[in-house]
């Protein structure tokens, strides 16, 4: 587990994912509303330390956890939180009764546009069961699958073949371009290294 504070209040730890065989991003926020937890995984050799950590920040933070889903693959620890502190899961529309399959319960369903813990916001993509979430406060993008981290600090989008039916890099990079009139300064990717500063211009490289 690599734990980075990146803000106060905003944080990013990796853990292993099994299914995937490799090291996965989760976020931390704390808002008005309480914690925030976006597609988090709890890290199987360190579960202790973990629940430890975060039991102290939830006290902290009052109690109130909130679980945002990006994608239903990216359920992960979805139903251990729920259980742990009675958290409201939030999934996209699109998604919910997959999210529900694998989480036990979606408390929340929303679409790009709908009012989110935090002041946070969900943004459509190509991929219809998808949503990127936009971090204002802390001016941070935090996407599934459709955005990776490209090994050269900047952002790549996913594969043509995660993308379902004709869709292909066009249309993703279509259904991303709002995001450019965002003042993004960090991209949280779940699957690669993170975009620390200079997001916007990441963003728009892997968009051309």
């Amino acid at each position: 587990m690599v734990v980075l504070e990146l803000a106060p209040g905003l944080w990013r730890w990796t853990a292993f994912h099994e299914e995937w065989k490799a090291d996965v991003g989760c976020v931390y926020c704390e808002t008005r509303d309480g914690v925030v937890l976006i597609d988090p995984l709890v890290p199987g050799d360190e579960s202790e330390r973990f629940w430890g950590a975060l039991d102290r920040d939830v006290e902290r933070a009052g109690g109130t956890v909130h679980v945002l889903v990006s994608i239903f693959w990216h359920v992960r620890s979805a139903a251990a939180m729920l259980e742990r502190y009675g958290a409201r899961i939030w999934a996209p529309t699109t998604s919910r009764a997959a999210v529900a399959r694998r989480a036990g319960s979606v408390t929340d369903a929303f679409r790009p546009g709908d009012s989110l813990p935090g002041g946070i916001e969900a943004f459509r993509t190509a991929r219809r069961t998808e949503v990127v979430f936009w971090l204002p406060e802390h001016r941070a993008l935090v996407p599934g699958d459709v955005l990776l981290g490209d090994d050269a600090g900047g952002v790549r989008m996913c594969p043509e073949s995660w993308l379902p039916g004709a869709i292909g890099h066009a249309e993703l990079a279509e259904s991303l371009r709002p995001l450019l009139e965002l003042p993004v300064e960090r991209v949280l990717v779940s699957h690669g290294e993170p975009v620390l500063e200079g997001g916007s211009a990441a963003l728009d490289a892997a968009l051309k």
